[in-house]
């Protein structure tokens, strides 16, 4: 089975998008969706630095227009799931038909103006911690008053909460754990911190026209297939606000039997720990357009080893 997942905040880097604008129509596509939302995705994904796109307003819809420009490059894809890390679930759901692509853009856009303006009221930030027993990383990170804001799986996971919280981590790791690393992001997301926004993409979502997915959809927020597209509206509004929890989608990866995990761009952060995670599943990340023919091959050998009824 096919797995087709998208990157979610962080993933970024400067000059991304470059090489996905000098696909046939790429460009003219990026500029009606920058039109669409009042944010020049073109620029931000070819010339911004990175202090630029770290700004949340600005990375968030850039990631979806990534993910969505990547996704289409491949072509007609029936995947067996799909799922999408925090932003990238968005992504995610524009795919399997939820949303179309203008108002996926949108909403994200107001979910990252939102995120950016609850993320201003204190310094926050994350972290990733490497390696570790949960058992003995958790309950530190409660001592410190941070919270578990992504559970990646394959000995991965997230902190997030105030500058000075984080500072105490890296001054104080738990034992076992091997690096502290900070993310290119600008906020505790998935904690107490967003709950403001959570209000304000409420009021967003009421003006959205929304379908049932497509495609097996599998939510961040407990592993769980959503069969409607009014409860994954739902699942991503309230998501903001809490934890992410992918080592439980991974879970449901391995139950529906994934043989194959192809990351839409920017690529690499989910197939890393899919590698790890996921033994035996043939994985691929999309960074450039030079990957896509690799991609659409697992895709082929996906679609025959399925058999005629699957495929």
């Amino acid at each position: 089975m096919l797995v087709l997942v998208a990157p979610g905040q962080g993933a970024q880097a400067p000059g991304f998008l470059t090489p996905w604008l000098e696909l046939p129509g790429a460009a003219d596509r990026v500029a009606a969706w920058s039109d669409a939302i009042g944010l020049d995705l073109a620029h931000y994904g070819t010339e911004a630095d990175a202090d630029a796109i770290r700004d949340t307003a600005v990375a968030q819809p850039l990631l979806v227009a990534a993910g969505l420009l990547s996704a289409a490059a491949l072509g007609e894809v029936a995947p067996g799931a799909v799922a999408g890390h925090s932003v990238g679930e968005i992504t995610a759901a524009a795919y399997a038909g939820v949303l179309d692509e203008v108002a996926a853009l949108k909403f994200v856009r107001a979910r990252g103006l939102a995120m950016a303006e609850a993320a201003a009221v204190t310094e926050t930030g994350m972290a990733a911690l490497l390696g570790g027993d949960p058992e003995i990383v958790l309950p530190h990170l409660e001592k410190l008053g941070l919270t578990a804001a992504n559970v990646n799986g394959a000995g991965q996971l997230v902190a997030a909460g105030t500058a000075e919280q984080l500072a105490a981590l890296a001054a104080e790791k738990p034992e076992g754990v091997r690096r502290v690393v900070a993310l290119k992001v600008a906020g505790a997301f998935h904690t107490r911190h967003m709950a403001p926004a959570v209000e304000v993409l409420q009021e967003s979502v009421r003006e959205l026209t929304v379908r049932d997915p497509e495609f097996t959809y599998v939510s961040n927020r407990d592993g769980r297939t959503v069969s409607t597209g009014a409860e994954i509206m739902t699942r991503l509004v309230g998501q903001i606000a809490n934890p992410v929890r992918w080592d439980l989608c991974l879970e449901n990866f391995k139950e529906q039997g994934v043989t194959t995990f192809i990351e839409v761009c920017p690529g690499g952060t989910l197939t890393g720990i899919a590698k790890r995670a996921l033994p035996g599943v043939r994985t691929l990340a999309l960074k450039t357009p030079k990957d896509l023919d690799a991609a659409r091959e697992l895709i082929a050998q996906s679609a025959a080893s399925a058999g005629p009824a699957q495929a």
